[in-house]
């Protein structure tokens, strides 16, 4: 919901402070991003986070070339299979996922 002329960096700031999980999706192009970069930092800094760091791989890429610190987490890796990640997901945070609403998103 950033508006034109709005401070998008605070307001991505404000949004963090907000947010009880990091999802951290992972791409060749994120591991390289400065912004991408310094909002990890922050999660990795922020008690909040403890234990909330959700690293999602959704194309192959080098991790460890965003943080060295991405070793010590769990990693959902949505490469081979979309279903299965979304699982993984979800099973993370303790909820389930119906196979058929998958395929059928609209038979909700």
């Amino acid at each position: 919901n950033i508006r034109g002329a709005q401070q998008w960096h605070d307001e991505i700031g404000r949004a963090l402070t907000r947010c009880d999980w990091f999802v951290l999706l992972l791409s060749e192009h994120a591991v390289k991003s400065r912004w991408v970069r310094r909002e990890f930092r922050y999660a990795l800094e922020a008690e909040q986070y403890d234990d909330r760091i959700l690293p999602v791989l959704i194309e192959a890429c080098d991790p460890f070339q965003l943080s060295w610190t991405l070793s010590a987490t769990q990693h959902i890796d949505m490469t081979t299979s979309f279903e299965d990640g979304c699982r993984a997901i979800l099973r993370t945070w303790g909820l389930g996922l119906d196979s058929a609403r998958l395929q059928h998103p609209e038979k909700r």
